[in-house]
């Protein structure tokens, strides 16, 4: 008998070491591999990035993650920011502040339809770069020739949506706590009108709007709870069967999870249950190709079972009518029947031709045509003599 080895199950992958970084406040956080160091929760520090060399700050210090969390490639922090990287950066502020007011001006007397949002110089001075908005596509070539002649340095400009806008420009929302955009969101989630009707929010846009005139991202958060909610719950119009009775759900209420029912057998009556205590005859409304159901199904109410009926006889709707067929004509039969004992009076019968014309002896001015010779009971058998022969001459002659 072979003996067999149990091989050695697979190593799970390490997990790997990180260090969270932010670039500016309010924008989205990246891993950086710490590179053997120690870095703690507000520490500037200089990291390796695909512009180059650029200032961050540390939002949360080493840590590990898994693998499959980590996005290739995972760029190294070079080193924490020294006093001359931090003069550097402020240098490049006070640089960002002249740089946004000289393109406005070059925005205004060029006449473009843009809308400056903010401006960024990187950490080494070899580029600028100016965020707008814009309905349309701008021909901006000529504004970054104003611009490069002004700064002697390489000039970007980058079109961005309204909601990157409420995200670097940052403010208040309708609940008045700042935009969740600008304090904790990494990334924009897709969000339809449909998660504001599952809700059974009001879909004035003013009110599920936000400042950036899209759909709020808030209605994302609850998204998944409704849907759940929804499975549990009975449709609108749907037929149901309670303790009192069965009823149609006019309202529903997913977060108490009850609903409102108006009862068949008194339309004016409307009832509060609770889901647990309902049970879903047809769910929705009731379409053409739906089988009927039971007028005495009622699971509940009438506790499982169907009231048995009597089987009483089906009276005929119509009474049945007999008739009489003749060979001439059909007749109906009359309220009162003739006696079966009365004889019956004997059928005449057609005289034939002959005794009919010596009967009727035909005259001048009623000379029988060869159409009526031909009437009667029977067909004349007799051949008409198609060609006569002469008579035999006589011998005496």
């Amino acid at each position: 008998m072979e003996e067999t080895t149990a091989l050695p199950a697979p190593e799970a992958a390490a997990p790997v070491e990180v260090v969270d970084i932010q670039f500016r406040p309010g924008q989205k956080i990246y891993y950086f591999d710490p590179d053997g160091a120690v870095y703690a929760p507000g520490d500037h520090v200089i990291m390796d990035t695909a512009r180059g060399a650029e200032f961050g700050i540390c939002t949360t210090g080493n840590h590990r993650i898994p693998p499959k969390d980590v996005v290739a490639p995972l760029r190294k922090v070079l080193r924490k920011a020294t006093p001359q990287d931090e003069k550097i950066v402020a240098d490049n502020r006070a640089k960002e502040k002249r740089a946004y007011e000289v393109c406005l001006e070059k925005i205004a007397a060029h006449q473009l339809d843009m809308q400056l949002v903010s401006t960024e110089v990187a950490f080494d001075g070899s580029k600028i770069l100016f965020y707008f908005t814009a309905d349309e596509r701008v021909d901006f070539r000529e504004l970054v020739k104003n611009l490069a002649s002004v700064f002697h340095t390489r000039i970007e400009l980058r079109q961005i949506g309204v909601r990157d806008k409420a995200k670097m420009v940052g403010g208040l929302g309708i609940c008045g706590r700042p935009f969740c955009c600008a304090s904790f969101l990494d990334d924009f989630q897709p969000v339809s009108i449909k998660m504001a009707k599952t809700q059974n929010l009001s879909l004035n846009p003013t009110k599920i709007s936000g400042t950036c005139g899209r759909l709020m991202c808030c209605l994302k958060y609850e998204q998944d709870a409704y849907e759940d909610l929804l499975r549990t719950s009975p449709k609108m119009d749907s037929l149901v069967d309670t303790p009192e009775g069965r009823g149609t759900v006019v309202e529903v209420d997913l977060l108490r999870q009850r609903v409102k029912v108006r009862m068949e057998e008194n339309p004016e009556t409307i009832a509060v249950f609770a889901n647990a205590d309902i049970a879903v005859l047809r769910n929705g409304k009731a379409r053409k190709n739906d089988p009927p159901i039971p007028a005495d199904y009622a699971p509940i109410s009438g506790q499982g079972k169907r009231p048995q009926k009597t089987e009483e006889e089906e009276q005929p709707v119509l009474a049945p009518i007999r008739f009489r067929y003749s060979t001439e004509q059909v007749v109906e039969e009359t309220e009162s029947e003739e006696p079966e004992n009365k004889p019956r009076s004997p059928r005449r019968r057609r005289k034939p031709a002959e005794n009919q014309a010596k009967a009727n002896p035909p005259t001048e001015g009623n000379q029988p045509t060869p159409a009526q010779e031909g009437d009667g009971s029977r067909p004349s058998r007799r051949r008409p003599n198609r060609r006569r022969k002469p008579p035999k001459p006589n011998a005496e002659g």
